[in-house]
């Protein structure tokens, strides 16, 4: 395909506008002033592809949701008003108990669907059966980091757990994706891990060269009563001294992180996952981006779960976390629309070790995003980097593409049969709920 005369925005903060940009096959192949038709070296390959005007639209590396439960899209809206340890143990985990492989199949279907439609391009999650959730992502085309969250007491052993035998099925099923699927160690939580199973985690992700995904620090009641069971160390203290983030980490919330946790953090390359609209519904907090981004860590956007958010809109979040932090800081310059961007879509990228994508550039993996601002209420434009995360919404995503393949377009998924997906949502729904009434 080749865009031409459209506003490039890429996640460095560079704006170029009326550009040209050329993908063949999975990467792109040229992206300048110049018409690539007229170029000897590329004149073949533009004549061949499809025209697509960017006039009056923009371009953007697609985004990625590095911290979500995409099945979880089966829960939106069951359990509301809850805290959220009383949210797990009231509805989440009654509901999870009884959901199959299958059932992750098209929660994640549908959570896919919701995300190439915000223009998310690759995400990162931590489940269960995540065989299901893998072979959607393959159907689909989207790319995606998955871990098997471990949970368990001082009597379990990883490898006779269910996460241990997931992870080493997912694992085989990653082999013939291409890259699109890549499976990564998940560990729930330090409360919710005995120490010595979360170590035979770890040994394990070192073994097989896996990277690691970990809530941390989400609310008040965990990070305090960690200091209780663990002789006064915080959660990040904790890990660090355990090996965990001897592995390449990405740690979701850390609302409640001290400035001492931000030192190791840093040392240890973490990368930190922000999920605003899930802390501020579940009433968890608001986490400190400004000491974050003081101690140098990169800073990931996450939407977590549709059960606690209740959506996989990364436009949603990029726009709340700008205004929650400019609102706590006090300060209207605070997170620039460059900074936002980098946060949703370059450093998600390098959360997943993914370096091929997250930036817009000949060469790069063709993970895009084409945001439309003909809507009324984009215009007028005095600078569309104003508009692009205060009045954008996911109508206004025009196109989604990954790896050179188009998997949204102008309200039409091509590798998804939506009008089904909805159905077996609904379906899992009246089924889950007739077996907890029933107490089966």
């Amino acid at each position: 395909m080749l865009f031409s005369n459209i506003t490039v925005f890429n996640s460095d903060g560079e704006i170029l506008p009326r550009h040209f940009v050329l993908v063949e096959g999975e990467k792109i192949r040229y992206l300048g002033l110049e018409d690539p038709r007229s170029l000897p070296e590329f004149e073949e390959i533009a004549e061949a592809e499809e025209i697509y005007d960017g006039s009056n639209k923009g371009m953007i590396p697609g985004f990625v949701n590095a911290h979500c439960h995409v099945p979880m899209t089966l829960l939106r809206g069951y359990g509301e008003g809850l805290a959220l340890h009383d949210w797990l143990e009231d509805r989440i985990y009654p509901f999870e108990d009884h959901m199959t492989e299958e059932d992750m199949y098209w929660g994640s279907l549908l959570g896919i669907a919701e995300m190439l439609q915000s223009g998310v391009t690759s995400f990162n999650d931590m489940y269960m059966r995540i065989e299901g959730i893998g072979r959607a992502v393959l159907e689909s085309g989207i790319k995606a980091n998955l871990g098997r969250s471990l949970a368990g007491g001082p009597n379990d052993k990883f490898k006779l757990t269910a996460a241990y035998r997931e992870t080493e099925k997912a694992l085989e099923l990653s082999k013939t994706s291409n890259g699109l699927l890549v499976i990564d160690a998940a560990l729930h939580a330090e409360y919710s891990s005995a120490p010595s199973l979360a170590g035979e985690l770890l040994d394990y992700a070192k073994e097989r060269k896996l990277r690691m995904q970990v809530h941390l620090s989400e609310t008040l009641k965990e990070h305090e009563e960690c200091k209780i069971r663990h002789q006064g160390k915080t959660p990040t203290e904790y890990f660090a001294d355990l090996g965990l983030f001897d592995l390449p980490t990405v740690a979701a919330h850390g609302v409640y992180l001290e400035d001492s946790d931000l030192e190791i953090l840093r040392d240890y390359d973490v990368t930190l996952c922000h999920c605003p609209t899930s802390n501020l519904k579940l009433g968890s907090g608001i986490a400190r981006l400004r000491a974050w981004k003081e101690y140098g860590i990169r800073i990931s956007l996450g939407t977590d779960g549709a059960s606690s958010n209740n959506n996989l809109n990364m436009l949603e979040e990029i726009t709340l976390a700008s205004y929650v932090q400019k609102g706590v800081e006090r300060d209207p310059l605070f997170l620039s629309t460059a900074e936002l961007l980098k946060m949703a879509s370059f450093n998600g990228a390098l959360s997943q070790g993914r370096s091929d994508t997250g930036s817009l550039a000949a060469g790069m993996a063709a993970d895009l995003t084409i945001v439309d601002f003909s809507a009324p209420h984009m215009q007028p434009v005095y600078d569309p980097t104003d508009n692009l995360f205060t009045t954008a919404q996911s109508s206004d995503i025009a196109l989604t593409m990954v790896n050179g393949k188009v998997l949204y377009r102008d309200g039409s998924w091509p590798t998804l049969d939506i009008e089904q997906i909805i159905r077996q949502a609904q379906r899992i729904r009246d089924e889950k709920l007739e077996l907890i009434r029933s107490g089966s």
